[in-house]
């Protein structure tokens, strides 16, 4: 009895190896496999996301160019460049991990997870720059603006018109935090050049007493609306899976503190990697969906 407890005493456990797996070669491939699975189940997820702006953008093409033409894409580019360079230290993590360099690890750790602050940043100045202007597409939710005479008045009678895309923004009335939308300079480019789709023949317009076709600022804020609709949406539960990953990294951070990854054992390293490559990843593709498409458009204007 005595010589079976000694020889369990000294059983060999590599580091890391949890109790349900045989070695460290399943549980490594266990791991993986429900990364991956986790990964594929995201991507049908923002899959979803992504075929509805499909849809509507080739339904609506200058609704969509116009709501683009009104996002700022030198702090989309910024946010590009911040989570490119958040990967190549997250990939230099996974490295030092695998050198068995806790220093550099923690390092690191520490510069992607102030990269992803920053990039929450900027979402926090763009996302407050909608509100000043009147562009988040719920009700109630955008800068209230009382009508009165400080308010600037432009002399136009209608709530859509020629916007000068050069000048400063202009603040408009806005009492109950209403969606605004006051551009339709976009749509009547496309008609002089017979640009529109059918969807936009019928979307934009109603007929006037004569039966020519006129411009509905009502009809054409509404698909506008759609766009801002999915650009909060994308952008939202983007920015949630950048705060869930900054949460990831600060479990991570603790532990390369505390010196659990060498050579032997680094895979919540490497799988944290993967999370964070793929939240990379999905705003590669959000990014000139949602910043670039359609400037071309505000050019020839």
């Amino acid at each position: 009895m005595s010589t079976h407890e000694t020889s369990d005493k000294f059983v060999y456990h590599e580091p890391g190896l949890q109790h349900q797996f045989e070695d460290m070669g399943q549980q490594e491939e266990s791991v993986s496999i429900g990364m991956w699975m986790f990964l594929v189940q995201e991507i049908l997820f923002f899959g979803g996301l992504f075929t509805a702006y499909l849809v509507f953008r080739s339904k609506y093409p200058m609704a969509f160019a116009a709501g683009s033409n009104h996002l700022d894409a030198f702090w989309g580019g910024l946010n590009t460049l911040v989570l490119i360079v958040s990967s190549l230290t997250m990939a230099l993590t996974v490295y030092y991990a695998q050198k068995n360099n806790r220093s550099m690890q923690v390092i690191m750790i520490v510069l992607t997870m102030f990269f992803g602050a920053a990039f929450l940043g900027v979402k926090a100045i763009e996302y407050t720059d909608k509100y000043n202007h009147g562009l988040i597409p719920v009700a109630g939710l955008n800068k209230k603006i009382k009508d009165d005479k400080t308010a600037h008045s432009t002399g136009h009678e209608k709530p859509c018109w020629e916007v000068d895309h050069n000048a400063p923004a202009v603040e408009h009335p806005n009492p109950r935090g209403e969606f605004q939308w006051t551009d339709c300079s976009l749509v009547k480019l496309a008609q002089d050049k017979n640009y529109l789709t059918e969807s936009e023949k019928t979307g934009y317009f109603v007929k006037d007493e004569t039966g020519a076709a006129k411009i509905d600022p009502d009809k054409f804020r509404d698909k506008v609306r759609i766009f801002f609709f999915l650009y909060f949406v994308m952008t939202g539960l983007h920015a949630l899976h950048m705060v869930v990953g900054l949460g990831l990294m600060l479990w991570l951070l603790w532990t390369a503190f505390r010196g659990h990854y060498t050579s032997e054992y680094y895979m919540p390293v490497e799988m944290s990697g993967l999370y964070w490559h793929f939240v990379d990843i999905v705003w590669i593709f959000l990014f000139p969906l949602l910043y670039l498409l359609g400037r071309h458009f505000l050019a020839a204007h």
